[in-house]
């Protein structure tokens, strides 16, 4: 990977890291920038879906299983905006679980940069096998020019 690449991952990381402070959840704020041709054509964060209460987790702080991933509502704000996610890259503050590496790789999008690992490293392997460009920085490189 080129220097120049390199210095758009990480600006567009810190773009998503940003856009995470928008998610209402408590205990994992996540955020989300899909770029096409170097133009941001989504972005999203976790929360619940549109019209519901904006609280993320029940009484002992566990999420509520209708919470929306970040990814997920990228994708999903994409898809009602018209735009094509094919050949896209999407900047996500943390690795992407199964459930959206699935909707990533349906969506058409080519590649995935992320910070911080999820427990489980399942949605990563399946983005890998899919033949998604994966690429990770440390969050710490990331913030730097915060």
């Amino acid at each position: 990977m080129n220097k120049k690449q390199e210095q758009f991952d990480k600006s567009y990381l810190r773009m998503a890291l940003v856009w995470s402070a928008n998610s209402y959840c408590k205990r994992r704020k996540v955020g989300a920038i899909l770029v096409k041709d170097r133009m941001i054509i989504s972005d999203g964060f976790n929360g619940t879906p549109s019209g519901f209460e904006n609280i993320c987790e029940d009484e002992e702080g566990k999420t509520k299983p209708y919470v929306l991933h970040a990814e997920a509502n990228a994708i999903s704000k994409v898809a009602k905006s018209g735009n094509d996610s094919s050949g896209a890259t999407l900047y996500v503050t943390d690795a992407p679980c199964m459930e959206c590496s699935k909707l990533i790789i349906q969506a058409g999008i080519k590649r995935v940069v992320y910070m911080i690992e999820y427990r489980v490293r399942d949605g990563i392997d399946l983005l890998r096998r899919a033949g998604v460009e994966v690429t990770k920085y440390e969050l710490t490189e990331v913030k730097q020019n915060l």
